[in-house]
Parts: structure tokens; sequence; C-alpha cells
């Protein structure tokens, strides 16, 4: 057996021509979308990567770290259950509409111990499957050794006659300047555009596509700071926006300190202490949508600024870690608002993206 199936375990083997433990086939990252021939682009969707294994009644759903996800999102399986194939793998992504577009957060707390809650969540903000892979087709053969081009045609047939406000296919494009426009709306739906080559076959686990992400600057207010685990220097800034009101809301953190600056800045820091740091939407413990490890935090006067990067927005708060760019002496605290953040989802449902 080839290492692209990896090697069959009893508990695993799932009776299909590929085993649970496949692995997803990823991408490297680029500033660029490439532009010579021969590629397709599809949008990065906001949710979670899923491969979806069916054999007769059995469903299975697995994370791109090959964790099960059926537990969780109990009207997906059942969605997959009721298809009329008794055997496929799709690939694709899970996410959960809501009235501003699509919502991590709602998938986070999907992940959660109790079935009751589980039960409720499915009902209240049921989840969606975006397709966009063949993996295994409806007669239990497998795709993946077969290139895109075909996988895809073969996909859309598998689909659009199922296709639902539940089960939905991703678009593709082979046009550069609709990639392009889909990357400048990335925000909402999606987190940036993904380029794989249309005669490559599957490969699962390598990063055989490009993925580009649209990157934006925000100035920040650094409400407070977070010590390194490992001792009294800084491991990271608090950062904040002020509201219409005049609110200081923490809005994320940057962490992208080298141990050069650490001492001095550490030093200037601890010399700025003062309650509250914060007056709206104070940072917590360690969270869902939050990197940093320690719940513990220092407050600061609001009198720092520096200019950050980030990639996406959740919620009037960056998803991930951001990038400390440069520190803005030159910008007074109170021009550091929300309105920098507000409205970057620009395409905030899938039928916002077109093919």
């Amino acid at each position: 057996m080839s290492i692209a199936h990896g090697i069959r375990r009893p508990d695993l083997d799932f009776g299909l021509a590929i085993p649970l433990e496949t692995s997803p086939m990823e991408a490297v990252s680029a500033e660029s979308l490439p532009d010579e021939a021969g590629w397709q682009y599809e949008p990065k969707w906001d949710g979670f990567r899923c491969l979806a294994f069916r054999n007769n009644s059995e469903v299975k759903l697995r994370a791109k770290s090959g964790k099960p996800l059926g537990r969780y999102f109990p009207e997906v399986v059942d969605l997959l259950r009721s298809l009329p194939h008794d055997r496929f793998v799709l690939d694709g992504e899970l996410v959960i509409g809501s009235e501003e577009g699509l919502s991590f957060d709602a998938l986070q707390t999907r992940l959660h111990p109790a079935a009751s809650r589980i039960k409720k969540l499915a009902v209240e903000t049921p989840a969606t499957l975006i397709v966009f892979d063949l993996l295994v087709d409806g007669t239990g053969r497998s795709l993946m050794d077969r290139p895109l081009e075909e996988r895809r045609r073969r996909l859309e047939a598998f689909v659009e006659p199922l296709a639902s406000e539940r089960l939905v296919l991703s678009p593709y494009t082979r046009d550069r300047i609709t990639a392009e426009r889909w990357l400048a709306g990335a925000g909402g739906a999606i987190d940036g555009v993904v380029a794989k080559r249309v005669e490559e076959p599957y490969h699962p686990g390598e990063r055989a596509m490009v993925k580009v992400k649209l990157l934006r600057s925000a100035d920040c207010v650094v409400g407070g700071f977070r010590y390194s685990r490992n001792g009294r220097q800084v491991g990271s800034l608090l950062l904040g926006l002020y509201d219409e009101a005049g609110l200081l809301h923490h809005v994320g953190f940057t962490a992208t300190l080298t141990d050069a600056e650490r001492p001095a800045l550490t030093e200037r820091l601890e010399a700025l202490r003062a309650e509250p740091g914060f007056t709206g939407r104070s940072p917590g413990g360690p969270s869902r949508w939050s990197d940093e490890r320690s719940g513990d935090w220092e407050p600061l006067k609001p009198e720092l600024v520096v200019e950050v990067r980030f990639d996406h927005v959740t919620g009037d708060r960056f998803r991930h870690g951001t990038k400390l760019l440069r520190w803005r002496p030159d910008k007074a605290p109170s021009a550091c608002t929300l309105a920098q953040i507000a409205g970057v989802a620009n395409l905030a449902t899938p039928a916002d993206v077109e093919g």
C-alpha cells in the first residue's frame, strides 16, 4: 500500500478504498496567487476542514488533525446518511452561518462535552458542509490518483443534484482576476484563496496547494501585557480599540517581540502599569479564540500605540495572534477605533462568492 493511503489499522479500516487516517491535502503559504496557466482558484473557507466518510449506514467525520468530529455535528452525519449514495469520501469545510456571515465562534462552541448541549445547538445553529473535492466516488472507487480536473467534474455530478442549504458545492474559477476579487473580499465567509493545479492528483498530507491570505494592518492601543511563561519579561502585548462611546475593548494580542528588546520594553511597560487598562471588553483567561496560555495580565495606562498586521476578524476582535509592525508614537491613542476593523468581512456568505 502506498504511503499516500497510509498503513491500515483495524480500528481505522472503514471498508472503503482509503482509510480513515487519510490526511487532507494541505497548502503552502504565499504572498500572491500563481498566474501561469494550469491553476484553479477556490475560496479558502472560514471553518473546520473535514473529510466525510460514508460506508453504507455508517458516517465518519474527521478533522484535519485526524480527530473525530461526528459527535459534535450530528446534523451533518444525518445529512450525509440521507444521501442516495452508500459509499463515498468528500473533502470540504464545516461552517455555521450567522446574521453577519459565517461564525467561527459558533463552530468552536460545538466542541462541548455535553451531548445535550450539542443536540440543542445542532437544531438552533445547524452546520453546512461546503465540499470541494471527491476522494471516493459513489461506487466506492478512489479518485485520489485522478487529476483535479476530472475529480471536479465528478464532484459536480455527485453534489449538484443533492445540493441544499446544508450541502453546498464550493465555487471555483480559473480566472485570476476573479480570484483576486475574492481575495480582496476575504475576511468574512472566506479567509483567503487556494490555488490548485488542474492536472495534479490528490496528495494527502502534502502541501501541494498554494494559499494566499489578505493581510491588513491596524493601529492599536497597548492596554496591557502578559509576562512570558519562563520569566519576568514581557511575553505579549494586549491590544485595544475604542468604540464610539469611548470604551477601550480588548481585541487581541501580539507576541512577535525579539529577545533583544524584551528587557527594556518590560521596564517601560512596568512603569505604565495602572488600572483598569481596558474599560470595555477585558482579557480573560485562555479562550477558544486566543493562542495565549496564561489568564494573568497587567493593565496599562492607554498611552502606547502599535501598528499590527492581522489576517482575520471575528466579532470585533483578531482571530489569530497579530504581527507587530512598528510603534506609533505619532498616533493619538484616541484615534485607534474599532472602525479600522469594522466592515472588513466583505464576502459574508458562500452565496456572495461567485464562480
